[in-house]
């Protein structure tokens, strides 16, 4: 696997243990502590850390077959777009000052922009390479 697959396969599989660390926490130890829309807000950050996460794996196969400098952008702005939307999340719900918040958004921004990368990625297919 290429450097580039590698790193995006075992971020994406990285995230994916965390985000079933967090989701077990908040099932287990949480959930009776955090009012509903608090618990809420837990259960949206971990969804979105685990469907991007997977994404994240399958994007790290995609560049181990065919190695694109927009898929390697894509993967880069699905895991710049999980830390900050879901991290944010994460850490506004463990205290963190509410003007973090303007950063959730930016996390979700980063996160359709990482999709739509890879889906112009894949319309426009594998590069051929001048030589």
């Amino acid at each position: 696997m290429t450097g580039e697959g590698r790193r995006a396969a075992v971020s994406g599989a990285v995230l994916m243990a965390l985000a079933t660390a967090a989701g077990a926490l908040g099932a287990h130890a949480l959930k009776g502590v955090l009012t509903p829309d608090r618990y809420a807000v837990l259960q949206t950050a971990v969804l979105y850390q685990f469907l991007n996460a997977l994404g994240l794996l399958l994007l790290g196969v995609l560049l181990a077959l065919q190695g694109s400098r927009l898929l390697r952008a894509a993967a880069d702005l699905l895991l710049a777009g999980v830390l900050l939307f879901s991290g944010s999340l994460y850490l506004l719900l463990a205290g963190a000052p509410r003007a973090l918040g303007v950063v959730t958004p930016l996390g979700g921004l980063c996160l359709m922009a990482g999709w739509s990368l890879a889906g112009w990625a894949l319309w426009r297919g594998p590069q051929r390479r001048a030589g």
